[in-house]
Protein backbone atom coordinates (compact mmCIF):
# COMPACT_ATOMS: atom_id res chain seq x y z
CA UNK A 1 0.00 0.00 0.00
CA UNK A 2 1.30 3.44 -0.91
CA UNK A 3 1.02 6.22 1.67
CA UNK A 4 1.26 9.91 0.85
CA UNK A 5 2.72 10.97 4.21
CA UNK A 6 3.57 9.76 7.70
CA UNK A 7 0.13 10.95 8.86
CA UNK A 8 -1.47 8.27 6.66
CA UNK A 9 0.34 5.68 8.81
CA UNK A 10 -0.05 7.35 12.20
CA UNK A 11 -3.67 8.19 11.51
CA UNK A 12 -5.82 11.24 12.25
CA UNK A 13 -6.97 12.77 15.50
CA UNK A 14 -10.07 10.74 16.21
CA UNK A 15 -12.65 9.30 18.57
CA UNK A 16 -12.50 5.50 18.58
CA UNK A 17 -10.07 2.58 18.58
CA UNK A 18 -9.24 2.17 14.88
CA UNK A 19 -8.16 4.59 12.17
CA UNK A 20 -9.53 2.27 9.48
CA UNK A 21 -12.74 1.15 11.18
CA UNK A 22 -13.60 4.35 13.05
CA UNK A 23 -11.94 7.43 11.54
CA UNK A 24 -12.16 6.12 7.99
CA UNK A 25 -15.76 5.09 8.51
CA UNK A 26 -16.64 8.54 9.87
CA UNK A 27 -15.04 10.17 6.84
CA UNK A 28 -16.99 7.98 4.43
CA UNK A 29 -20.22 8.90 6.22
CA UNK A 30 -19.37 12.58 6.12
CA UNK A 31 -18.53 12.51 2.40
CA UNK A 32 -21.85 10.79 1.76
CA UNK A 33 -23.58 13.55 3.73
CA UNK A 34 -21.71 16.19 1.69
CA UNK A 35 -22.69 14.55 -1.59
CA UNK A 36 -26.33 14.36 -0.45
CA UNK A 37 -26.02 18.03 0.52
CA UNK A 38 -28.54 17.78 3.38
CA UNK A 39 -29.54 15.67 6.33
CA UNK A 40 -31.28 12.48 5.18
CA UNK A 41 -34.48 11.06 6.62
CA UNK A 42 -33.30 7.48 6.22
CA UNK A 43 -29.92 5.79 5.88
CA UNK A 44 -29.40 2.16 4.91
CA UNK A 45 -25.82 1.18 5.74
CA UNK A 46 -24.58 -2.08 4.20
CA UNK A 47 -21.34 -3.40 5.69
CA UNK A 48 -18.95 -5.81 3.97
CA UNK A 49 -15.86 -7.79 4.93
CA UNK A 50 -14.15 -6.83 8.18
CA UNK A 51 -16.54 -3.90 8.57
CA UNK A 52 -19.37 -6.43 8.80
CA UNK A 53 -17.52 -8.64 11.28
CA UNK A 54 -16.27 -6.04 13.77
CA UNK A 55 -18.45 -2.98 13.25
CA UNK A 56 -19.81 -2.86 16.80
CA UNK A 57 -16.53 -3.52 18.59
CA UNK A 58 -14.60 -0.98 16.55
CA UNK A 59 -17.34 1.63 16.56
CA UNK A 60 -17.81 1.56 12.80
CA UNK A 61 -21.56 1.92 13.22
CA UNK A 62 -21.44 5.05 15.37
CA UNK A 63 -18.63 6.47 13.22
CA UNK A 64 -20.56 6.22 9.95
CA UNK A 65 -23.69 7.69 11.50
CA UNK A 66 -21.58 10.42 13.10
CA UNK A 67 -20.28 11.27 9.64
CA UNK A 68 -23.83 11.40 8.32
CA UNK A 69 -24.55 13.92 11.07
CA UNK A 70 -21.59 15.95 9.72
CA UNK A 71 -19.29 15.17 12.69
CA UNK A 72 -15.53 15.20 12.12
CA UNK A 73 -13.36 12.26 13.21
CA UNK A 74 -12.48 13.90 16.54
CA UNK A 75 -16.02 14.98 17.46
CA UNK A 76 -16.83 13.80 20.98
CA UNK A 77 -20.47 13.25 20.00
CA UNK A 78 -19.61 10.26 17.78
CA UNK A 79 -20.12 7.60 20.50
CA UNK A 80 -23.72 8.83 20.93
CA UNK A 81 -24.42 9.35 17.22
CA UNK A 82 -27.05 6.59 16.98
CA UNK A 83 -29.12 8.26 19.69
CA UNK A 84 -28.55 11.70 18.18
CA UNK A 85 -29.65 10.45 14.77
CA UNK A 86 -32.82 9.05 16.27
CA UNK A 87 -33.50 12.36 18.01
CA UNK A 88 -32.96 14.14 14.68
CA UNK A 89 -35.59 11.94 13.05
CA UNK A 90 -33.18 9.88 10.94
CA UNK A 91 -34.07 6.22 10.48
CA UNK A 92 -30.87 4.16 10.43
CA UNK A 93 -30.82 0.58 9.14
CA UNK A 94 -27.70 -1.62 9.21
CA UNK A 95 -27.37 -4.54 6.82
CA UNK A 96 -24.61 -7.14 7.23
CA UNK A 97 -23.58 -8.44 3.81
CA UNK A 98 -21.78 -11.69 2.99
CA UNK A 99 -20.72 -10.70 -0.53
CA UNK A 100 -16.93 -10.70 -0.88
CA UNK A 101 -15.69 -7.28 -1.99
CA UNK A 102 -12.36 -6.26 -3.47
CA UNK A 103 -11.48 -4.35 -0.29
CA UNK A 104 -12.29 -5.71 3.19
CA UNK A 105 -13.34 -2.35 4.67
CA UNK A 106 -16.23 -1.56 2.37
CA UNK A 107 -19.55 0.14 3.06
CA UNK A 108 -22.50 1.00 0.84
CA UNK A 109 -24.60 3.90 2.09
CA UNK A 110 -28.06 4.64 0.70
CA UNK A 111 -29.58 7.94 1.77
CA UNK A 112 -33.21 8.96 1.31
CA UNK A 113 -35.57 11.86 1.88
CA UNK A 114 -38.64 13.31 0.21
CA UNK A 115 -36.53 15.08 -2.42
CA UNK A 116 -34.46 12.15 -3.63
CA UNK A 117 -31.93 9.48 -2.83
CA UNK A 118 -28.21 8.79 -3.10
CA UNK A 119 -26.04 5.67 -3.15
CA UNK A 120 -22.36 5.82 -2.18
CA UNK A 121 -19.80 3.02 -1.89
CA UNK A 122 -16.66 3.80 0.08
CA UNK A 123 -13.58 1.96 1.32
CA UNK A 124 -11.31 2.72 4.26
CA UNK A 125 -7.75 2.01 3.12
CA UNK A 126 -5.83 2.69 6.34
CA UNK A 127 -4.72 5.54 8.54
CA UNK A 128 -8.10 7.21 8.22
CA UNK A 129 -7.66 7.53 4.46
CA UNK A 130 -10.68 6.69 2.33
CA UNK A 131 -11.84 6.43 -1.25
CA UNK A 132 -15.33 6.79 -2.62
CA UNK A 133 -15.41 4.22 -5.42
CA UNK A 134 -19.02 4.42 -6.56
CA UNK A 135 -21.71 7.10 -6.70
CA UNK A 136 -25.18 6.23 -7.98
CA UNK A 137 -23.65 3.31 -9.94
CA UNK A 138 -20.93 5.52 -11.45
CA UNK A 139 -17.43 4.15 -10.88
CA UNK A 140 -15.02 6.77 -9.57
CA UNK A 141 -12.12 7.49 -7.26
CA UNK A 142 -12.65 10.33 -4.80
CA UNK A 143 -10.55 10.85 -1.69
CA UNK A 144 -12.68 13.50 -0.02
CA UNK A 145 -9.49 15.18 1.20
CA UNK A 146 -9.32 18.00 -1.35
CA UNK A 147 -11.73 20.57 -2.77
CA UNK A 148 -13.58 18.96 -5.64
CA UNK A 149 -16.53 19.31 -7.95
CA UNK A 150 -18.61 16.53 -9.42
CA UNK A 151 -20.19 17.51 -12.72
CA UNK A 152 -23.10 15.43 -13.99
CA UNK A 153 -23.53 15.91 -17.73
CA UNK A 154 -24.72 14.39 -20.95
CA UNK A 155 -21.95 12.48 -22.69
CA UNK A 156 -21.54 14.92 -25.56
CA UNK A 157 -18.55 16.35 -27.42
CA UNK A 158 -16.99 19.49 -25.92
CA UNK A 159 -18.42 19.38 -22.40
CA UNK A 160 -15.17 18.27 -20.71
CA UNK A 161 -13.04 20.83 -22.54
CA UNK A 162 -15.54 23.59 -21.75
CA UNK A 163 -15.39 22.83 -18.02
CA UNK A 164 -11.59 22.63 -17.89
CA UNK A 165 -11.28 25.83 -19.92
CA UNK A 166 -13.35 27.74 -17.37
CA UNK A 167 -11.15 26.42 -14.56
CA UNK A 168 -8.04 27.43 -16.50
CA UNK A 169 -9.36 30.95 -17.09
CA UNK A 170 -9.83 31.34 -13.33
CA UNK A 171 -6.40 29.79 -12.62
CA UNK A 172 -7.85 26.77 -10.80
CA UNK A 173 -5.25 23.98 -10.86
CA UNK A 174 -6.56 20.43 -11.32
CA UNK A 175 -4.90 17.83 -9.11
CA UNK A 176 -6.91 14.82 -10.26
CA UNK A 177 -9.62 14.33 -12.84
CA UNK A 178 -11.54 11.42 -14.28
CA UNK A 179 -14.73 10.82 -16.22
CA UNK A 180 -17.15 7.94 -15.77
CA UNK A 181 -20.12 7.04 -17.93
CA UNK A 182 -22.65 4.24 -17.87
CA UNK A 183 -23.25 4.18 -21.61
CA UNK A 184 -21.87 6.03 -24.63
CA UNK A 185 -23.87 9.17 -25.37
CA UNK A 186 -25.86 8.95 -22.14
CA UNK A 187 -25.25 10.40 -18.67
CA UNK A 188 -21.65 10.90 -17.51
CA UNK A 189 -19.90 12.09 -14.37
CA UNK A 190 -16.81 14.31 -14.21
CA UNK A 191 -14.78 14.20 -10.97
CA UNK A 192 -12.34 17.08 -10.60
CA UNK A 193 -10.14 17.53 -7.51
CA UNK A 194 -8.44 20.92 -7.35
CA UNK A 195 -5.87 22.74 -5.25
CA UNK A 196 -8.14 25.50 -3.98
CA UNK A 197 -11.80 26.10 -3.26
CA UNK A 198 -13.94 27.04 -6.22
CA UNK A 199 -16.12 30.11 -5.79
CA UNK A 200 -19.85 29.83 -6.33
CA UNK A 201 -19.63 32.34 -9.19
CA UNK A 202 -17.36 29.99 -11.14
CA UNK A 203 -19.78 27.12 -10.59
CA UNK A 204 -22.59 29.31 -11.89
CA UNK A 205 -20.67 29.71 -15.15
CA UNK A 206 -20.05 25.96 -15.40
CA UNK A 207 -23.74 25.23 -14.76
CA UNK A 208 -24.63 27.25 -17.88
CA UNK A 209 -22.53 25.02 -20.16
CA UNK A 210 -24.81 23.10 -22.55
CA UNK A 211 -25.39 19.48 -21.46
CA UNK A 212 -24.29 20.10 -17.84
CA UNK A 213 -27.18 18.98 -15.63
CA UNK A 214 -25.86 19.14 -12.06
CA UNK A 215 -22.82 20.23 -10.04
CA UNK A 216 -21.91 19.03 -6.56
CA UNK A 217 -19.20 20.97 -4.73
CA UNK A 218 -17.05 19.38 -2.07
CA UNK A 219 -14.65 21.33 0.13
CA UNK A 220 -11.83 20.11 2.35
Amino acid sequence: MKYRSAFDIIGPVMIGPSSSHTAGAARIGRVARTLFNRQPKKAVISLYGSFAKTYKGHGTDVAIVGGLLDFDTFDERIPTSLKLAEEAGIEVVFSIEETITEHPNTVRINLYDDDGDLEVVGISIGGGTIEIIELNSFKLKLSGEHPAILVVHNDQFGVISAVTQILAIHQINIGHMEVSRKEKGKMALMIIEVDQKIDRQILNVIEKIPNVTQIIRMVD
